[in-house]
């Protein structure tokens, strides 16, 4: 239906012009999301959200589980004690290494990711999603312990004991000895991968026990910064920044030094990857040709594990 057009004739003798001519309809142009959506399809494989998912997942639960169970110690250590507290911690991370590292490779914690793509085992496009990931878990996590925990107001939150130099250098020890064990049973192919859950999980234990006194053992910037905003709590919060960051850094390169000819970019290894498929993916680094090819190979490439045979 046309509009009617109220007001003098315009200048025009032509009667027989169409309004549409007059007044051109603005042309209609693609809904916003179509170019993001592209961008997505061209930068990042298919399937990456399940992995944003599933780190989301994983942090949540995580800082769930660790600062749930520290407020609740720093409130009556009758109910959690601080080890228990310390060994929730190591658990919840086996847990989780179990649960979606076959999915994610079960980061949980920006520092990680940073130290992997630092060494070339994560590509570098993918931690901005990761970081996300992570941050919304963890604070997720925090508001939820903020209904259930109430009226508790520090929900897990780390802050030195001492000075922040002292929590700051141990910060970066524990984190440094957490990240070193995880390039060890993630990455290495000769490592038993199996057991990746269980070595980390340990290892967060451990250190947890050790510097939970001092630091807090957070040896996470999303375990820090989840709680701290909800429960509005910011006191020396670059040390749980910057610590669990260098400490990482420093953990990755190291592990890359001792690996020495094995020191190469590989195909991205899960922590939960069959100890069978890792030995099948270490023969074709070394440039041997084994008994458990001669059934995968299709045009020189290892149907397993995608692999460039010799």
């Amino acid at each position: 239906m046309e509009m009617e057009r109220i007001g003098p004739e315009p200048a025009n003798n032509n009667n027989n012009t169409n309004h549409h001519e007059l007044f051109p309809a603005t042309p209609r142009t693609k809904a916003s999301w179509i170019p993001l959506l592209g961008f997505y399809s061209t930068h990042y494989p298919t399937g990456f959200h399940r992995k944003v998912i599933a780190e989301v997942i994983a942090t949540y639960l995580l800082v769930f589980v660790t600062c749930g169970s520290a407020a609740i110690s720093a409130n009556d250590q009758g109910l959690v004690p601080k080890l228990g507290a310390s060994i929730a911690g190591g658990l919840i991370v086996t847990v989780m290494i179990y649960a979606v590292g076959h999915i994610s490779g079960a980061h949980m914690n920006p520092a990680v990711s940073l130290a992997f793509a630092a060494v070339l085992r994560f590509p570098w496009k993918q931690v901005p999603c990761y970081f996300v990931a992570q941050l919304t878990g963890a604070i997720l996590a925090g508001f939820t312990l903020q209904v259930l925990l109430d009226p508790i107001h520090r929900l897990g939150t780390t802050s030195p004991s001492g000075s922040p130099f002292q929590a700051l250098t141990m910060e970066i020890v524990v984190t440094f000895s957490m990240m070193f064990v995880t390039s060890a049973v993630a990455t290495d192919t000769k490592a038993v991968g199996e057991l990746a859950g269980i070595a980390v999980g340990s290892a967060v234990c451990i250190t947890s026990i050790l510097a939970g006194p001092i630091s807090g053992g957070s040896m996470n910037p999303a375990r820090t910064i989840g709680p701290a905003i909800a429960s509005s709590y910011y006191k020396d919060l670059w040390v749980y920044i910057i610590g669990p960051v260098t400490g990482t850094l420093l953990g990755s390169w190291s592990y890359s030094i001792i690996r020495g000819t094995d020191n190469k970019p590989t195909k991205e290894v899960s922590p939960s990857m069959s100890l069978k498929h890792r030995r099948m993916i270490n023969s074709h680094e070394n440039g041997l040709q084994t008994l458990m090819h001669e059934n995968e190979e299709s045009n020189g490439v290892c149907r397993t594990c995608k692999t460039i045979l010799p």
